[in-house]
């Protein structure tokens, strides 16, 4: 069985605390690697071999931090297969999509290479003949970087990719349950850049690891992505030493249908932004707006696609959708769908396990659609992170929108219309951080991600990300 290991100061090391644990495939709860578990010791050592490599990193010029970059991204696509797989088993989306994203990620490392070299000061002029200003921008330091479960290779890249381009060096915490993906590309990486201590990962719970990164006075920048439970936590505990953070959390996604709009296109684009990666997205579709003089037909056509949709093991061919990541990811989604139904919501396809052999032992759950739903149900104010689709009906686009921005959560939002004065109204009064006109993905490497309201601080992605990491710097001079 294989063994994953911590990488600490250049090293692939055991835990100080001799610890391991075993991950399990979802798809049939067989084991698939004994992890070493570490603890605040172990944060630790990986923090201050991060504060030790740090001037030699940051000293670097940005040109040969773009090359590191560029290199560790060829070694990521290198072992893209092996890795792909490695998510595959412990997280259990389909092996052609795990094979995306570690590509997916060994792009962002090339984006934020040449990113990196466009980190610009200013020349600034001033009242006085006799005195200049100049404005640069430093890497802030150590980063934390806690990262979820359900794109543990995507999400870590957004956050190494600019931490490394601006200059400082990096802990990262991978999710406890799914943490192989993450560690053997954060090893890609560090065999690329070859600056020792520049990349740390440490397996382990949040509340020892996690809290050690967060709470220790050598990280100077907190990046996670996770519940906003958690989130308020590390808030609450950053401030003790004013650290920079940047949290993207929690999701309830709305997709309002315009009666102009193309139903084929709005028709699969939801299908696919509501199921993919069995819901468990933080920008999935969680709550569907349908106008309602188009509301039967789009509803017959959405519950049509989603039964051709092949659930199963994600190593095998042809399938859509595996299974989803714990009992607990499908028991919440139950709870989701029975709270719904108990309200007055009808089942359309779906709620409940597929039959067969080959399902008995997995975290199976069918597509679920739902409709006749209302905002007194859980499926449309909290985030199911599990394959429901709940469709509502709307009678103006004042409603849809008053219905859409009824949340505490601000992270995406989705219209389709064949207007263009609908378009540009609807996305200025959406509250969310990315708003997709007629198309249903909001990111994209050179645009800003992240949410408004309790979805979340600071941006990720584009050049706003790499300004997460930087700090600023006046130097006033006189002549």
């Amino acid at each position: 069985m294989l063994r994953s290991k911590m990488l600490i100061n250049g090293q692939m090391v055991d835990s100080a605390t001799g610890m391991t644990s075993i991950i399990h495939n979802p798809a049939n709860q067989e084991p698939v690697a004994e992890v070493s578990v570490g603890g605040r010791e172990d944060a630790r050592l990986a923090l201050e071999a991060a504060q030790k490599a740090f001037p030699v990193w940051s000293g670097m010029t940005a040109s040969e931090r773009s090359r590191a970059l560029h290199q560790a991204a060829g070694l990521v696509r290198q072992r893209a297969e092996d890795i792909g797989r490695l998510l595959t088993l412990e997280q259990g989306k389909p092996l052609k999509d795990a094979r995306r994203e570690v590509l997916a990620s060994a792009d962002v490392l090339d984006y934020y290479a040449e990113e990196g070299q466009r980190n610009f000061g200013e020349w600034i002029s001033t009242s006085s003949r006799q005195v200049r200003s100049l404005v640069i921008r430093q890497p802030i330091g150590v980063a934390a970087l806690i990262t979820p479960w359900n794109f543990p290779v995507d999400l870590l890249s957004w956050k190494v990719g600019p931490a490394l381009a601006a200059g400082c060096t990096v802990v990262a915490k991978p999710p406890s349950l799914a943490p192989l993906a993450a560690t053997a590309f954060m090893q890609a990486v560090n065999d690329g850049i070859g600056c020792p201590g520049a990349v740390n990962v440490v397996h382990g719970p949040g509340d020892l690891v996690g809290a050690e990164l967060v709470e220790s006075p050598i990280s100077r920048k907190i990046a996670f992505t996770g519940e906003t439970g958690t989130g308020r936590w590390i808030m609450e505990h950053a401030a003790r030493h004013i650290k920079r953070i940047s949290l993207e959390l929690g999701g309830q996604s709305p997709f309002i249908v315009c009666k102009d709009a193309d139903l084929d296109k709005a028709v699969a684009a939801c299908v696919q932004r509501a199921f993919s990666n069995m819901g468990q997205i933080c920008i999935s579709v969680n709550r569907i707006y349908v106008d309602r003089d188009i509301a039967e037909d789009f509803t017959s056509r959405f519950v049509e696609r989603t039964l051709k949709l092949k659930v199963g093991d994600g190593l095998c061919p042809g399938v859509d959708l595996g299974p989803m990541f714990s009992e607990a990811q499908r028991q919440k989604t139950k709870d989701h769908i029975a709270d719904a139904l108990d309200k007055g919501a009808k089942l359309l396809a779906g709620g409940r396990e597929p039959e067969g052999e080959e399902y008995s032992r997995g975290f199976f759950f069918l597509p679920t659609v739902l409709s006749e739903v209302n905002h007194s149900m859980k499926v449309m104010h909290e985030e199911t992170f599990g394959p429901v689709a709940p469709i509502m009906k709307f009678q103006s686009l004042d409603e849809a929108l008053r219905l859409a921005n009824d949340t505490q959560y601000g992270l995406a939002a989705y219209i389709y219309t064949g207007s263009l004065s609908t378009a540009i109204n609807a996305a200025e009064r959406l509250e969310a951080g990315g708003i997709g006109v007629n198309v249903n993905n909001v990111m994209d490497h050179q645009a800003p991600f992240g949410g408004w309201k309790q979805s979340g601080l600071g941006r990720e992605l584009s050049h706003y990300g790499l300004e997460e990491y930087l700090e600023i710097k006046h130097i006033r001079i006189s002549l």
